[in-house]
């Protein structure tokens, strides 16, 4: 057995805003921007809680008042100021579309299964984004989030040539996007006649999502750890973050040990530590009904993504529904930090690492989601009463430790 967790062990985490690089098949560029050189990256060192990463917030340009020409298009092709993105997401990842859908002249349509916290619909709204909620079903049903938001970007290209607006090229294929083929003939379209064409951005099966992680949220970790970490954990849904951070760290090092921690109902546990993702009575579209397997949100799945299968793992731990409760209210209590389901998924598996690898080792791990997604849900006595979730402990024991 491992010996207990000391005060010599340090766990780090990296705040993320969920990286988005992976929205586009290129990275928009000026002449003027192309020109420049790479940038830098210099050493930091680690902030020591909370109150310490408050400061030295970085400046950014606000394009749309310095620039009196306006953005410029996607360098791609593959969509158009005007343009639509389309997503199917528990919420996260979606969040962060709407976000800097606008930064490019685009839209964003949304579409979330129904049993995701009311709280991400809003902010999805309030950003300016579309949001169509639907009832969760297996990825193989026609009807689920992610294929919906498949056919809504073929719809919104059908629309798009219909009236004459869209981008008159290869990328603006109105049967199929990424081999699936359209069925919206069924149904009336949803978008109004000016759309410009759609963009699915697929972030489960789109590379450019691990490439996001491989190329920044990996060098940020080694950047700010001097190359000084033992081990990385994190969860995964689309997988591009656990795999393109974990690529990354062992080909820096390749003694740096990567883990993944999973919830309940997900097999991506059974895969790292069996080779075997599930029997075949619990593979999706096989199930007899939805049933309730985790309060956590945006994290397991039950399918290889091919952003998964480029992870380089070392191990998986098995989290419950109850440790990432106790998780999130103990750094809340200790540490002022207010974190979502996933964030505090994360924060049991560091800990368990931790108690693995035994004391004065750095692990570091991603706060990914707020807890202010989560208010309905995940911080609702209500909700945490009806399964048997509500939070008891005192300290750290649900671990184990005192």
């Amino acid at each position: 057995m491992a010996p207990p967790l000391r005060t010599t062990s340090a766990i780090a985490t990296a705040l993320s805003i969920a990286l988005l690089s992976y929205l586009l098949c290129k990275k928009t560029r000026s002449k003027a921007s192309s020109k420049k050189t790479p940038k830098t990256l210099s050493v930091k060192k680690a902030r020591n809680g909370l109150v310490a990463a408050i400061g030295n917030t970085p400046l950014i340009r606000i394009n749309s008042l310095s620039d009196a020409t306006g953005c410029e298009a996607l360098e791609s092709g593959a969509l158009a100021q005007g343009g639509i993105i389309t997503e199917g997401s528990a919420g996260s990842t979606a969040i962060s579309l709407a976000t800097v859908a606008p930064a490019f002249g685009c839209k964003c349509h949304v579409v979330i299964p129904d049993d995701a916290a009311i709280e991400k619909s809003q902010i999805l709204e309030a950003l300016g984004a579309t949001v169509e909620r639907v009832r969760p079903v297996s990825i193989t049903h026609k009807d689920h989030f992610v294929n919906i938001a498949r056919r809504r970007a073929l719809e919104a290209n059908q629309v798009a040539l219909k009236h004459g607006k869209g981008n008159q090229n290869e990328y603006l294929d109105v049967k199929q996007i990424n081999g699936y083929t359209s069925d919206s003939g069924k149904q009336d379209p949803i978008f109004y006649s000016d759309c410009k064409g759609g963009f699915f951005a697929d972030q489960f099966e789109n590379l450019a999502n691990f490439r996001a992680h491989y190329e920044g949220t990996g060098p940020e970790i080694w950047d700010q750890t001097g190359g000084k970490l033992d081990a990385f954990i994190a969860a995964a849904g689309t997988g591009g973050t656990v795999a393109g951070v974990s690529r990354f760290l062992k080909e820096k090092n390749a003694n740096v040990r990567c883990f993944l921690i999973d919830p309940p109902g997900s097999g991506l546990f059974n895969k790292v530590t069996r080779g075997v993702m599930y029997t075949r009575e619990e593979a999706e579209g096989r199930r007899l009904k939805n049933p309730f397997d985790t309060i956590t949100e945006g994290i397991g799945i039950n399918r290889l993504t091919e952003n998964f299968k480029l992870a380089e793992l070392d191990g998986a731990f098995r989290g419950t529904d109850l440790e990432a409760v106790e998780m999130s209210r103990y750094l809340l209590k200790n540490d002022g930090l207010f974190l979502g389901s996933s964030s505090a998924m994360n924060c049991v598996g560091a800990v368990r690492v931790a108690q693995a690898l035994g004391p004065g080792h750095t692990i570091v791990t991603i706060l990914c989601d707020s807890g202010m997604r989560h208010l309905s849900k995940f911080y609702d006595v209500g909700y945490l009463s009806k399964y048997g979730l509500m939070p008891s402990a005192v300290g750290l024991e649900f671990l184990g430790l005192k």
